[in-house]
């Protein structure tokens, strides 16, 4: 199988985003193509060389808006009465795996995929390991075996290398909403430690007594996250807070504009969720971490309807660009999470 494109998943809505993205970073290592946008998913077209290329040495770790990717071949017709047999006449070429996994995208059409998805993956795994094309047990050293429905009778199948992709197939974690929890948005702050803090590092990165900072807390989202992992909180908002926070000890509110506040002391964690322009608030956070106020800190930025790869790409750049000129290391990550909608989130953590 000839390797025709690289199909990236992303939410409904952010395609030219995601479009804008890889042709950036595949021009930045000489890969050249051009793209096609779909409803939930982007699809790169290059040579399968270049595709190969792609997939092996632009690391994943450097996308926003996109999810997943993979590089696959051309478009698979699934016959109804045997779509196993279709998928499996065009595995070859595909390189040895060590999983399977399928997947659709989030969005109505694609959700109803999710049965079909689930009843052919053992069929086909068990047909793929007996024509060598998945090891006998799973192996995630090796690389994994992508089947994307785009409906029930049309297929693209290829492959990623699992140590530069989303460990997640379809780049989407689902999380439960606690009940107790003041507002939705705490998920966002939830997701966004599963994503950038390892989670063998969470006994010592978001430890029990560390001290943090929630600007523009009210209602209290992200301050719930924060107190559930044991931290004591200052909470910054003229606002009200809700729920039982207040009732925890955790949490001192101060009545105070976001941003003017300045803690009296340096703190392990400050988060921010404020609706204000994106390099108003990337001004305000880079502050924080010019002038040693915490050790990380995790902000989402609230995108405008148009040019936001671009906005986002300034923002990056101002944040580079301050921290070289005051020789400060630090490490940043940004990602569209699953539980934003029109923000991105950002990390930051200083090294020095």
């Amino acid at each position: 199988m000839a390797m025709q494109q690289v199909v990236l998943l992303c939410r409904q809505g952010f395609e030219g985003e995601s479009a804008a993205e890889i042709q950036h970073l595949a021009a930045e290592a000489g890969c050249f193509g051009y793209c096609k946008t779909h409803d939930g998913w982007v699809s790169f077209i290059a040579e399968d060389d270049v595709l190969k290329t792609l997939i092996e040495h632009v690391s994943f770790k450097r996308f926003i808006f996109s999810r997943q990717w993979f590089v696959a071949g051309e478009e698979i017709a699934l016959q109804g009465h045997d779509r196993v047999a279709s998928l499996l006449e065009h595995s070859q070429g595909l390189p040895e795996c060590g999983e399977l996994e399928l997947i659709h995208t989030d969005t109505n059409e694609g959700k109803e995929l999710s049965r079909l998805c689930k009843s052919l993956t053992a069929p086909l795994a068990t047909q793929m390991r007996n024509h060598g094309y998945l090891s006998k047990k799973r192996n995630r050293k090796l690389p994994r075996m992508m089947v994307f429905l785009l409906d029930g009778k049309r297929a693209l199948m290829g492959y990623h290398h699992a140590n530069n992709s989303n460990p997640i197939p379809d780049g989407i974690l689902r999380l439960r909403f606690p009940k107790d929890a003041p507002s939705r948005s705490t998920l966002k702050l939830e997701e966004a430690w599963h994503v950038f803090v390892p989670k063998h590092q969470w006994d010592t990165r978001l430890a029990l007594g560390m001290r943090a900072v929630d600007l523009g807390a009210a209602p209290g989202g992200w301050t719930y996250q924060l107190v559930k992992r044991s931290m004591m909180v200052d909470a910054i908002d003229n606002g009200p807070m809700k729920g039982d926070l207040m009732d925890t000890g955790q949490v001192n509110h101060l009545r105070e504009d976001g941003f003017r506040y300045q803690p009296s002391k340096k703190v392990h964690w400050m988060v921010c969720d404020m609706a204000e322009s994106p390099m108003k608030v990337t001004k305000r956070m880079v502050q924080w971490v010019v002038n040693d106020w915490c050790g990380e800190t995790i902000f989402n930025l609230k995108l405008p309807m148009k040019k936001r790869f671009q906005e986002v790409q300034q923002c990056i750049e101002y944040m580079q660009q301050t921290f070289e000129e005051n020789k400060i290391e630090v490490t940043i990550a940004c990602k569209h999470l699953y539980h934003d909608r029109e923000e991105v989130t950002v990390h930051i953590a200083r090294i020095s």
